[in-house]
């Protein structure tokens, strides 16, 4: 331990921390702008400068290790000075047009001026028109760029992608793919985890918002609304609600007065896809352990992040993938057949919006293989900060908003569809309804949870012995299926790299595209810090207990689905409508819609 002195008052922090540290452990706030705890630091902006006794300068107390007998002072007259001048230096770069900004009152530069007492900027700088590029799923001004470059660590150090970084020197320096390339052009994977960090309105998803209202509002359109599972325990946030907060029947109701004229689950898909992709999992063990071909280890398909990076950058392995959709355009193509047919509606008059908390599913909706008969499966995608911004926009008070349910036919889930937002959701999902499938008894795991893939942590791994499994199952009597979980991408080229050495131990691998999985997705509220991750996570396990259906093949309405429509898991009808094919892009292949 280290003892110092900040502000008079005698602490003790652990050796190796920064003055910005020892500050926030005893509750000691030093305003700082690029800097994110345990993800980013930087020292760009020098706004968390403080006075160390004996340096000549002022130091960046995110950037200085603390000493044994340190003497700090964060708040003194010279202190608070030199913070002023040095944000109004940075304001004199960046457009005053705060009020048709998206990140207006929830800006942190505009926060940090509000903290440090400035009223008006004295210096005038030289604006960059900057470039502002609009592509399926992300939006950037550059214009606004403060040059804190978390996004660069989001995009590097978190995800392991690389297309972010600093081009250029001095005053020419920009943030952004190499040879200013567009996003679009680039192996960008679309997963937004810098529209969360980015402090301004530089890097933000691209807007949906009007296109959905203008559909609402033509009287042609049937509009189907869906939501994803990891919304109901994160949109609170944006109406000053705790984390974790569950809202789903406010959330409903929000939607029923926005005037969606169907408000379905995504859940119900996420059910449907447990018995596609188990279906799919069950035959491939079964002709790679009876003599057949295949394809193992099969590798998740949920998320369009990692769909994109896969095929960026393990082009060859993308036959591991499972065919299924993702969810919510599995539910976009049964809304727009099954259910158009039950109430008689033209599917070209169906309009079907996906609450989302990705900004990559605004790209996989445009994919061509997204659409059935030239009919797109989805119509638009909203992030759950877009919805907000909706619910807002229509004055309605979200907060005393009275709970209601989903629609039916396509609004019943089970527990096990309400954990696919989080990371070990889905691969716990399938399990439970693979094993008793197999087997005729439940997932001998408590509360149904299969221990060692719950929780945050980069790469999980479980092992499930099958013993006296029912007689069409005999095959697997006695074999260990081994299963590995993660999320954030650079998990994802761990257990990667091991499939393409034919290394890999597994026969199931679940991976989500971002960090906790999509409680953590790129258009969820900011921040998502580790706390905010960890109690959004504990509401989706909530969800799921406090649920009397907890297994997807016992859901009634989609057990209707294939007798009346589908016919069988896997069947030809299935395949036309839920499954779907991929495609081998390279690193810097030109963008393929």
């Amino acid at each position: 331990m280290i003892n110092l002195e900040i502000n008079g008052k005698k602490i003790s922090v652990p050796e190796g921390s920064t003055i910005m540290d020892a500050a926030k452990q005893n509750n000691i706030y030093i305003p700082n702008l690029c800097y994110l705890e345990g993800v980013h630091k930087f020292g760009s902006c020098r706004l968390c400068v403080v006075e160390v006794e004996g340096a000549r300068n002022l130091q960046a107390a995110c950037m200085v290790p603390v000493r044994e007998g340190m003497v700090v002072k964060t708040n003194t007259a010279k202190v608070r000075k030199a913070r002023k001048v040095l944000y109004e230096l940075l304001l004199s770069d960046h457009p005053k047009d705060c009020l048709s900004c998206e990140r207006n009152q929830s800006c942190e530069l505009q926060e940090i001026g509000n903290l440090l007492g400035v009223n008006e900027a004295r210096f005038e700088g030289e604006h960059s028109a900057g470039l502002e590029e609009i592509s399926p799923s992300i939006t950037r001004d550059m214009s606004k760029c403060i040059l804190c470059r978390r996004c660069i660590t989001a995009c590097n150090e978190i995800q392991g992608v690389g297309v972010l970084n600093a081009q250029n020197r001095g005053f020419k320096t920009v943030i952004g793919p190499a040879m200013d390339l567009p996003l679009n052009s680039v192996n960008c994977s679309y997963c937004g985890q810098c529209t969360v960090v980015c402090p301004v309105g530089a890097l933000q998803e691209t807007d949906a918002i009007e296109k959905v209202w203008e559909a609402i509002n033509d009287p042609q359109k049937r509009v189907v609304v869906q939501v994803a599972p990891a919304i109901r325990a994160a949109i609170g946030e944006e109406f000053g609600l705790e984390p974790g907060t569950l809202v789903t029947g406010k959330l409903v109701t929000a939607l029923r007065e926005l005037g969606f004229d169907d408000v379905f689950d995504t859940n119900f898909a996420a059910d449907l896809t447990i018995i596609e992709e188990g279906t799919e999992f069950l035959t491939r063990v079964k002709n790679a352990l009876t003599g057949g071909t295949a394809t193992l280890p099969m590798i998740t398909s949920c998320s369009p992040g990692w769909i994109k990076y896969i095929e960026h950058t393990f082009p060859e392995e993308l036959d591991h993938l499972s065919t299924c959709k993702s969810p919510h355009t599995m539910l976009g193509a049964v809304a727009k057949s099954y259910y158009a047919e039950k109430i008689n509606v033209d599917p070209k008059d169906m309009y079907v919006v996906s609450i989302m908390p990705c900004t990559a599913k605004k790209f996989e909706i445009i994919r061509p293989e997204m659409q059935n008969n030239g009919v797109p499966n989805v119509d638009a995608v909203l992030t759950t900060r877009e919805l907000a911004r909706m619910v807002k926009e229509a004055g309605i008070d979200f907060v005393n908003l009275p709970d209601s349910t989903f629609d039916n036919p396509l609004g019943l889930s089970s527990g096990a569809a309400d954990i696919f937002g989080v990371t070990g959701g889905v691969m716990e999902a399938a399990l439970r309804t693979v094993y008793e499938l197999v087997t005729g008894r439940e997932l001998p795991f408590d509360k149904l949870h299969v221990t060692p893939i719950v929780g945050l942590e980069r790469i999980k791994t479980a092992d499930l012995l099958i013993e006296n499994p029912l007689e069409e199952y005999k095959f697997l009597d006695g074999v260990t299926i081994k299963v590995a979980v993660t999320s954030g991408l650079k998990g994802a080229k761990i257990l990667l790299d091991q499939v393409a050495k034919g290394e890999s131990p597994y026969h199931f691998i679940e991976v989500m595209g971002c960090p906790g999985g999509c409680i953590s997705g790129g258009g969820q509220p900011r921040p998502t810090t580790p706390e905010i991750r960890q109690k959004r996570l504990e509401a989706i396990y909530k969800e799921d207990e406090g649920k009397e259906l907890r297994k997807s093949h016992e859901n009634e309405y989609i057990k209707k689905l294939y007798d009346e429509f589908l016919k069988e898991p896997n069947g030809h009808l299935s395949h036309e409508l839920l499954h779907t094919h991929y495609t081998k892009r390279g690193k810097y292949n030109e963008y393929l819609a």
